[in-house]
């Protein structure tokens, strides 16, 4: 029994020096190392939200405590933002991506943009599951998803790229049920697409429901009654 102890402890004493010299070579990499966060969407939306609140509370749980710093590189649905991390940021633990959680639809279609293998990306995680909801402006003539499928003319809907929540939903609809959307590309985030619906320039947009239901100028909105939830 007492060679088993004395055994135990030479192993736990063993593991416990590895994982503090671990620890020791990791505090020692990223102390006065900032990480660069690149974000794929404008400021102002729910991935900015995120990239900023993870940006203040996740270096106090890095060995080194490393300064994040939040970068905005916006266009094609998060695609550029993607293309950069993938070929040009050096895979030195320092540089972090945030894009949109369909990117890896564009891959998969063959996208000739796509520079990236999405396979061989280091995936470290998603700060939520969501549902996502369409929203229509109120005084627009399509009162529900009968309205659009019936509709002579589609609905002009705003999206940032082919791997948008509002790209894939509509071609979603389109083909499960006919519903018919005219899907405007090239916004280069959410926040400049609710500008469009609120000028007129689209009517509508589809995205997750917590940013729907999370900030301005929703919260705005369902005072004035200026939307309709529509999916």
């Amino acid at each position: 029994m007492k060679k088993l102890v004395v055994l135990a402890l030479i192993l736990f004493w063993s593991w416990t020096s590895g994982l503090f010299t671990a620890l020791q070579a990791q505090e020692t990499f990223y102390k006065g190392k900032p990480i660069r966060l690149v974000v794929g969407s404008t400021p102002g939306g729910f991935y900015d939200r995120w990239a900023r609140m993870f940006a203040r509370y996740m270096p106090k749980y890095i060995a080194g405590n490393p300064e994040i710093l939040v970068q905005y590189m916006p266009g094609a649905g998060s695609l550029v933002a993607a293309n950069y991390v993938y070929n040009v940021a050096k895979p030195d633990g320092l540089t972090l991506g945030m894009v949109q959680y369909n990117i890896y639809m564009d891959q998969l279609v063959g996208r000739k943009e796509v520079q990236f293998d999405v396979r061989k990306f280091a995936w470290i995680g998603s700060p939520v599951s969501e549902t996502v909801l369409l929203y229509m402006r109120n005084d627009a003539p399509y009162k529900s998803i009968r309205d659009i499928v019936k509709a002579k003319e589609p609905p002009k809907c705003g999206s940032s790229g082919t791997v948008g929540s509002d790209y894939i939903l509509a071609r979603l609809l389109e083909d499960a049920i006919g519903a018919k959307f005219s899907t405007v590309l090239g916004y280069q985030g959410g926040s400049e697409i609710d500008l469009a619906v609120e000028k007129g320039e689209v009517v509508c947009r589809a995205h997750n429901i917590s940013a729907h239901f999370g900030r301005e100028p929703f919260n705005s909105w369902h005072k004035k009654d200026f939307d309709r939830h529509i999916v």
